[in-house]
């Protein structure tokens, strides 16, 4: 055995060597360099050499010795001759990803696993892990992207999960992790990974086998790392995996959908899937030279193409091809002309055999080599495709849930986070901005937009048109509009932040009715752009483990509707020392006639509203107040702009006073109901602000308003359920409750918990001494609520992820706070 296995060794190694220069062959010279002097970084711990860390920090590669290359680089760039370091901490340091596979392009970047003992004290890790950081660092100012992960010896053995990051699925995947480690790993220095040394046939008795083998010496742990084998996938993992891949096709949308798929095409195999790591195993095993046919992601690839033929599904199977194309010729697309390929490179060659087997037309080549000059038509095309085949996946992974009834491995804080993200990217709800440019083209600006009013009574649908076409000649005549809306401030707002709009856009108006102008359209556009960046820091995971608070909210007084645009001519009579904006001059008029709200949430979602009519300046108050939960943080910013022809800055200081005194009011701690009487014209309004949200009441008079004071609670009443004692709900769950959402709290008894569910509307039921167990309880209400929405059928079905909030009630100084639930899994 030990003449096979040291045969297996040396082909995995040659094949590895091959594949380590065509990747270098891909990288630019800056990231060749950073490739190359990586073991040597972490080998040695010397002030001279980027990445040192004072202190007891880990280094030593295991059976590393530097190169004579390496010893120039010291002594030439690096100033120093370092001794050998005492201890091998580093059991070995592997690139894994898109490195040495046809999906490898220029801006590449390298995903590096650090592996350690599985006792290394927290403190020495903590170290070794700043030190990666440092070097990272230095990557980035050679423009290279450098990413580290901590991979503990046993942890795939043990089921050890580590906390969700934006580069680590947390609990999200584990087994298939290890999978997709092996089909790409490229060993850099460290020791041999014992699985490429087990025969492919043995998978199924790999713990044994490998057992055996150290017993009798043929492995040794001086020289040899094992991971753990692949003989056995729970279905628990599939559910999360394709949930992170949800997770990473927010950003990279062409990458995603691959990964989606094959998480469904495993499904489909289930309980014995063909895992493509076996099978990259098995083709080196056999073969005595290196193919192209074995690269990692050709194999994702056929996988996903097998399957997809099985079931028919011609239309995702064209959407895969183009994206494996897109993903893979990013940077250096093929040639519409395939006739002379010897100037190719590599990857080009292998991608235009496959193009050639596709049957593609040239003009199916030019279209998508031209993808870095898409707008916004290609785009949402795009982008809805994508959108559908991402959803479709994901529904029948959760079919696959239900049909084999297991319960999700991932914890129930990190579904949370990842379901809140897809939720904040995918969700399409009324007046949301959604994004439909997920890095599919660089470029959506347009030259000149036009915004066309249609008022009632029309042939097409009543509100707000929006044309690339400017509003000269016949250009407009004949086209499709980009985007429809009942108000302009959500048109406005989705160019914006879909970038079409810039700073160089044309804007055109044309309306029936309203005080709107063309100038004052293009300073909201100017505002808007003032007020608001495109791009900002994505969500943080604290952010979203707990209900989305308003950020930066954005207020646009009488945008559509101005009550002092028709003053010309007119005499006003008011007095100068009272000038009431809200109920102004001897007729008491309202000078509000429109609100447009637009916020980001902590969440990044892009929201917009619309109010007008002589009850705006309640509804908006209300509706802003609504959203936000007792304990919610004051926005970071609060922008008014006001577009009223006469008195506009009295109007808008005025309202943004009401604003940030309601907000105020509502974010205080009170045990108290706060009553704020507001006068709209001729009329009364009592705004009601309690802890567990707001109502407002138009006040007749007099005495419907000391009714309505005496009121003890807003119409929203908690239900209590199985209460056999009297029981409050406590003042942190009221506190706590968002709009929206659906919020579980659970409070430690004795023995049991009492459990207070706060639904969408913020009614509150309570169910006392309940003594079963939380973590199964929890696992089932997501799987509940991942499955409510879900419809057999079209790919067009609604999928939820607004899944339900967890929290414990926990004391923390004397004081009762709210915290996010934890799973009790290792």
């Amino acid at each position: 055995m030990r003449d096979t296995i040291a045969s297996l060794m040396e082909k995995a190694t040659l094949f590895n060597q091959q594949r380590k220069q065509l990747a270098l062959q891909t990288m630019p010279a800056a990231a060749q360099q950073v490739f190359e002097l990586l073991p040597l970084m972490l080998h040695y711990s010397h002030p001279c050499i980027p990445g040192f860390v004072e202190g007891d920090v880990p280094s030593g590669v295991c059976q590393f010795s530097i190169s004579a290359r390496h010893a120039i680089y010291l002594q030439q760039h690096f100033l120093c001759s370092p001794e050998e370091p005492a201890a091998h901490d580093i059991l070995g340091l592997y690139s894994m990803g898109s490195t040495a596979t046809v999906g490898q392009t220029e801006s590449s970047d390298l995903d590096i696993w650090v592996c350690h003992a599985s006792d290394l004290a927290a403190n020495r890790l903590a170290l070794l892990s700043e030190k990666c950081a440092l070097i990272s660092s230095w990557a980035a100012h050679q423009g290279v992207e450098l990413n580290f992960f901590m991979v503990q010896e046993n942890q795939f053995k043990t089921g050890s999960i580590s906390e969700l990051s934006k580069d680590n699925c947390g609990s999200a995947q584990h087994l298939l992790l290890l999978d997709e480690f092996y089909r790409t790993a490229l060993p850099l220095a460290g020791k041999h990974l014992v699985w490429f040394a087990v025969p492919s046939d043995l998978e199924q008795s790999y713990d044994s086998f490998v057992q055996q083998q150290f017993e009798t010496g043929a492995f040794n742990h001086e020289q040899w790392l094992d991971l753990g084998g692949l003989d056995t996938i729970p279905a628990e993992e599939y559910f999360g995996s394709g949930l992170w891949q949800l997770y990473k096709g927010i950003d990279s949308p062409y990458k995603a959908v691959l990964k989606t798929m094959l998480m469904e095409a495993y499904s489909a195999d289930y309980p014995r899937p063909s895992l493509l790591a076996v099978e990259a195993k098995r083709l080196i095993q056999q073969n005595q030279e290196f193919s192209f046919e074995q690269d990692a992601y050709y194999l994702m690839l056929s996988k996903v193409t097998k399957y997809l033929e099985s079931i028919e599904d011609y239309a995702r199977l064209d959407l895969v091809r183009r994206c494996f194309y897109l993903k893979n010729c990013e940077c250096n697309p093929l040639p519409s002309d395939l006739v002379e390929v010897r100037s190719l490179t590599w990857q080009q060659r292998f991608m235009a055999k496959l193009v050639k087997q596709w049957k593609w037309s040239q003009h199916k080549i030019e279209h998508l080599n031209l993808r870095q000059e898409w707008k916004v038509q290609d785009v949402r095309l795009a982008h809805s495709e994508l959108l559908d085949a991402l959803m479709l996946s994901y529904r029948n992974l959760i079919r696959f849930a239900r049909r084999n009834d297991i319960s999700e491995s991932i914890n129930p804080e990190d579904i949370g986070i990842l379901s809140r993200k897809l939720y904040a990217a995918f969700e399409s709800l009324p007046g949301k901005v959604t994004l439909i440019n997920p890095q599919i083209s660089p470029d959506l600006s347009e030259p000149y937009l036009s915004f066309i009013h249609v008022p009632k009574g029309r042939s097409c649908a009543e509100g707000w048109y929006l044309y690339k076409q400017p509003l000269k000649g016949l250009a407009i005549v004949g086209q499709s509009p980009l985007e429809h809306a009942s108000y302009i401030s959500k048109l406005m707002a989705w160019s914006y932040f879909n970038q079409l709009k810039t700073a160089q856009t044309q804007l055109s108006l044309h309306k029936h009715q309203g005080d709107l102008t063309l100038d004052t359209l293009n300073q909201f556009a100017e505002d808007l752009r003032r007020a608001f960046p495109v791009n900002v820091d994505a969500a943080s995971n604290l952010a979203l483990t707990r209900p989305c608070e308003i950020r930066h909210l954005g207020v646009f007084i009488n945008l559509e509707k101005d009550p002092t645009a028709n003053w010309g001519g007119k005499v006003i009579e008011f007095d100068a020392l009272s000038t009431d904006v809200f109920s102004f001059g001897r007729d008491s008029d309202c000078l509000v006639g429109s609100v447009d709200l637009i916020y980001r949430n902590t969440w990044n979602e892009i929201r917009t509203l619309h109010f007008s009519g002589d009850s705006a300046v309640v509804d908006a108050l209300t509706t802003v107040l609504g959203k936000m939960h007792r304990d919610a943080n004051i926005p970071e910013h609060i922008d008014v702009f006001c577009y009223a022809e006469n008195l506009r800055e009295q109007i808008g200081a005025n309202f943004k006073q009401l604003l940030v005194e309601s907000i105020k009011n509502r974010l205080q701690p009170s045990d108290k109901r706060i009553v704020k009487t507001i006068v709209l014209g001729n009329d009364k309004y009592g705004l009601f602000i309690e802890d567990r949200g707001v109502s407002v009441k138009k006040l007749e008079n007099g005495v419907e308003f000391y009714r309505q004071l005496s009121n003890n609670k807003l119409q929203r009443l908690p239900l209590q359920l199985n209460a056999g004692r009297s029981t409050k709900v406590p003042n942190v769950v009221e506190a706590h409750a968002s709009e929206g959402l659906v919020q579980y709290f659970f409070e430690d008894l004795a023995k049991g918990f009492n459990i207070y569910i706060v639904d969408e509307h913020n009614r509150i039921e309570m169910y006392q001494d309940f003594e079963g167990s939380k973590e199964e309880l929890v696992q089932g209400i997501n799987r509940f609520y991942t499955s409510s929405r879900e419809q057999y059928g079209t790919r067009h079905e609604v999928v939820n992820f607004n899944l339900p909030q967890f929290y414990d009630i926990v004391a923390v100084n004397g004081q009762w706070q709210v915290a996010s639930y934890r799973s009790n899994q290792t």
